[in-house]
C-alpha cells in the first residue's frame, strides 16, 4: 500500500512538471492564433525563467496588428526588466496613429523608466499642464498674478534624455515674469494678455525637453500689491529712521558738550571763588604791612557799592534776585 501511494504521488508530480515545462495549452493557442511556436521554444522560455504566457499574448497581439515582432525581441526586453505589454501596445497605437515608432526606440523609452504608452498617447492627444500662479511686477510697480495653461505634445525623438514637465513649467514661469516686467504699465498686460503668450513662445522654451509646446494660454491675471509704493514706503521709513538716528546722535553730542561746558564753568567758578577768598587775606596783610589805610578801605567799599548800584539800575527791577548782603569788614 505504501509503495502504491508513493508511486501515485510520483506520477502526479511528474505530470505536473510535464505540464509546467511542456506548456501544451500555450502551444495549442499559438497554433490556433496562426502564430505557431515550436514546443522547444516554449520549453526554453520555462527553463530560463521567461513568462511564456506574456510572450505568447503580446506576440499574438503584435502579429494580428501587422507588427513583425520576434520572440527574441520580446524575450530580451523582459530579461532587461522592461514592460513588454506597454511597449507592444504603444507599437500598435503608433501604427494606428501613423506615427513612426521603431521597436528599439520604444524599448529604450521603456527601459529609461518612462511610460512609452503614455508618451505615445500624449503625442497623439496633447496634454494640458496647469501652472501655479506666477508673480511678476510691471515697470510701474504693480504686481500681477498670472496663471497659464501649457499644451504640450510628446517629442519621441527627445523623450529619452529630455527634460520633463517641471522644466517646462519653470521656463514658462521665467518667461511670464520677464514679459510682465517688460510692460511699462500693468494695464497693458490686463488689456492684451496674449502678448505674454507670444513673448514666451518666441523664446523656444521646449529646447532640450521631452515635449513640444503647442500653445501657452493665459488662464487668469489678477492685480496684486503695489510693490513700487511698498518699496518707496519702506525706503522712506528707512530714511526716517536713519535721519532720526543721526538727529539723536547730534542731540546726545550736544548734551555731552553742554555737560562739558557746565563742568568747565563750575571749574572756572571754583577758581574765581578761590581767588576771591584770597582778597580779604590780601587786604588784611596790606593793613598789617601799612600799605592800606582805613580811609583807603572805606573808599574801596564805596566804589564797590556805587558799582553795584549802577549795575542794579542798568538791569532794571528784578524781584527774583535776592538782596545782597553788605560787604563785611575783613578786619
Amino acid at each position: 500500500m505504501i509503495l502504491a501511494v508513493v508511486i501515485i504521488v510520483a506520477i502526479i508530480i511528474a505530470f505536473l512538471l510535464f505540464l509546467y515545462y511542456f506548456p501544451l495549452g500555450l502551444w495549442i493557442r499559438t497554433i490556433a492564433a496562426g502564430v505557431p511556436l515550436s514546443i522547444g521554444s516554449l520549453i526554453r522560455m520555462r527553463i530560463i525563467g521567461v513568462p511564456a504566457g506574456v510572450i505568447v499574448s503580446n506576440l499574438v497581439r503584435a502579429r494580428k496588428a501587422g507588427i513583425p515582432l520576434t520572440v527574441d525581441q520580446l524575450q530580451s526586453h523582459i530579461l532587461a526588466g522592461g514592460n513588454v505589454e506597454n511597449v507592444t501596445l504603444a507599437m500598435i497605437a503608433a501604427q494606428r496613429a501613423q506615427i513612426p515608432l521603431e521597436w528599439q526606440r520604444a524599448a529604450a523609452i521603456d527601459l529609461a523608466g518612462r511610460n512609452v504608452l503614455e508618451a505615445l498617447q500624449t503625442s497623439v492627444t496633447p496634454k494640458v499642464i496647469e501652472t501655479p500662479t506666477f508673480q511678476g511686477v510691471a515697470q510701474n510697480g504693480i504686481q500681477l498674478n498670472v496663471k497659464a495653461r501649457i499644451t504640450v505634445r510628446t517629442n519621441l525623438d527627445r523623450y529619452v534624455g529630455g527634460a520633463g514637465e517641471p522644466t517646462i513649467v519653470a521656463r514658462v514661469g521665467e518667461g511670464v515674469v520677464s514679459a510682465v516686467g517688460a510692460a511699462i504699465d500693468h494695464k497693458e498686460v490686463l488689456e492684451f494678455p496674449d502678448r505674454i503668450s507670444k513673448a514666451v513662445l518666441a523664446k523656444g522654451l521646449d529646447a532640450g525637453t521631452a515635449f513640444e509646446i503647442v500653445s501657452i494660454d493665459i488662464a487668469d491675471v489678477d492685480v496684486g500689491k503695489n510693490i513700487g509704493a511698498d518699496l518707496q514706503t519702506s525706503q522712506a521709513e528707512a530714511d526716517r529712521r536713519i535721519a532720526q538716528a543721526k538727529a539723536s546722535e547730534r542731540q546726545y553730542a550736544a548734551m555731552a558738550s553742554e555737560q562739558e561746558q557746565k563742568a568747565e564753568t563750575q571749574r572756572m567758578r571754583a577758581k574765581v571763588v578761590e581767588a576771591e577768598a584770597q582778597i580779604p587775606q590780601a587786604i588784611a596783610e596790606a593793613f598789617r604791612a601799612g600799605n592800606l589805610g582805613v580811609m583807603d578801605y572805606y573808599k574801596l567799599n564805596n566804589i564797590k557799592a556805587d558799582t553795584e548800584m549802577r549795575n542794579a539800575i542798568g538791569q532794571g527791577p528784578n524781584t527774583d534776585t535776592p538782596p545782597q548782603a553788605p560787604p563785611q569788614n575783613p578786619l
